[in-house]
């Protein structure tokens, strides 16, 4: 069974409020004057800056101003995404100190995300930041108090919760459609060295083009690296690797579709078996995380097997499961079951009493083969249309900008799914399980 939905907007975009420029049906306004426009500065301008610049192309509430990069081929070619408009420099204090710049796009890896933070909040700045936010646990509580501190808007780039089908799978759990919820399930699988962040390095990478202490900025001292530089994913110094790149958003879309905040314990093993020379970071990890609202999730990952690709989301309940895709098709299997005592456990029994249990009217109506379901049940493939959660996320920043109200993935919600990956990282590490503080937003 086939069901399609039209769903184009999260809550805030349903009920028409979408800022100053206003959308109508999904579509962008026609016009925006330039003074209703948000002046935004890029810090970092790696390859998802670019993709992020596309996206705010579509919109007419936004316009590009200034970026910065420490490699110099990234700021050229900035500037030429944006037909000239933007001004480019390698030091991001210099965007900070300009009156004209409303809010910032931070892309630089994760071991700048606090600082670059911290610095922009303080500055005036409204800020969208990507996924993680933090680099490390204790870094999380700095950028919420800075954020409640200067009353800015602040989104985190963990775009699941702002896709149509997470929408709908949060109203089919609330309704009861799958039961009671106890497992959900993700498997992760790349093998491309592309998919495991072995990214080609421009032929024009030296010192005199990539300012590498700037790069660098608190990481431990180093010599020049371009592979460190351009495949920072790879190594710790810079990032968290697979949790903090991929199961960010993996939590932040099931902690919102379960109305849940964070596992309150988390135990998980991972290594570095078949890229083990290209990173410090694990290519293969299996993590388990148990949540104080009865549910766990486990997560399997690894860089040497691209099977499970897609990252589906399996939710299992008492009723039914769900899948979730990133194409924004959610699929549902009604959970059929029946009991099975006559051909086994009866077998154990004194005859007389088993040939009376068999002729029990209810024990016939529940157990005896006549009774039993066939088949599996209809599967429900259910296709959302809707805009892409990249526009619905920017959007519903702008939304925050103009009117105040609070983001989908603020820094706090920011924080609790940073922490997620973060508690795998320090399981894998100490060879223990980890446990979280909800009064005081840390690891135990």
């Amino acid at each position: 069974m086939a069901q399609r939905f039209s769903v184009s907007r999260r809550d805030f975009m349903r009920s028409g409020a979408i800022g100053t420029a206003g959308l109508a049906m999904g579509v962008p306004p026609s016009f925006v004057a330039p003074s209703d426009r948000i002046t935004i500065g890029m810090i970092g301008a790696g390859a998802r800056a670019h993709q992020l610049v596309e996206a705010f192309k579509k919109t007419l509430d936004f316009e590009i101003v200034a970026a910065c990069d420490a490699y110099t081929g990234r700021l050229e070619r900035m500037k030429s995404r944006t037909d000239g408009r933007a001004d480019i420099m390698s030091d991001y204090r210099e965007i900070l100190t300009r009156e004209d710049i409303d809010a910032v796009v931070i892309s630089s890896p994760n071991h700048w995300h606090y600082q670059h933070a911290i610095d922009s909040l303080n500055a005036g700045k409204h800020v969208y930041i990507e996924a993680p936010m933090t680099h490390s646990i204790e870094e999380g509580t700095g950028i919420i108090e800075a954020q409640r501190r200067n009353n800015l808007a602040v989104q985190v780039g963990s775009l699941g919760p702002s896709g149509a089908n997470a929408d709908s799978a949060r109203r089919m759990i609330k309704d009861g459609k799958i039961g009671q919820v106890t497992m959900i399930r993700v498997n992760t699988g790349r093998n491309t060295a592309f998919d495991t962040w072995i990214y080609p390095i421009p032929p024009d990478a030296s010192p005199e083009t990539v300012d590498w202490d700037l790069f660098l900025g608190s990481a431990p001292e180093r010599p020049y690296s371009p592979e460190r530089f351009f495949r920072w994913r790879c190594y710790k110094d810079y990032s968290g690797g697979l949790p903090t790149d991929i199961y960010t958003h993996t939590c932040a879309t099931i902690n919102y579709v379960m109305d849940a905040q964070m596992p309150e314990s988390v135990i998980a093993m991972g290594d570095l078996y078949y890229w083990i020379r290209s990173r410090d970071v694990p290519d293969t990890i299996n993590a388990t995380l148990k949540y104080p609202e009865g549910f766990m999730v486990n997560l399997n990952g690894t860089f040497g097997n691209q099977r499970d690709y897609s990252d589906t989301i399996q939710i299992l309940g008492t009723e039914g499961s769900l899948t979730l895709r990133a194409d924004s098709d959610i699929s549902f299997w009604p959970e059929i079951v029946y009991e099975d005592n006559y051909d086994r456990i009866l077998d154990s029994w004194p005859k007389d009493l088993a040939d009376e249990y068999v002729v029990n009217p209810a024990v016939l109506l529940k157990e005896m083969p006549p009774s039993r379901p066939t088949g599996t049940g209809d599967l429900e493939h259910i296709h959302i249309d809707g805009m892409s959660p990249v526009l619905i996320h920017i959007y519903d920043w702008l939304n925050a900008i103009h009117n105040g109200d609070a983001t989908e993935q603020d820094a706090e919600i920011g924080h609790q799914t940073a922490a997620c990956a973060h508690m795998i990282n320090a399981s894998i590490e100490t060879k223990k399980m980890v446990t979280w503080d909800r009064q005081k937003l840390k690891m135990d």
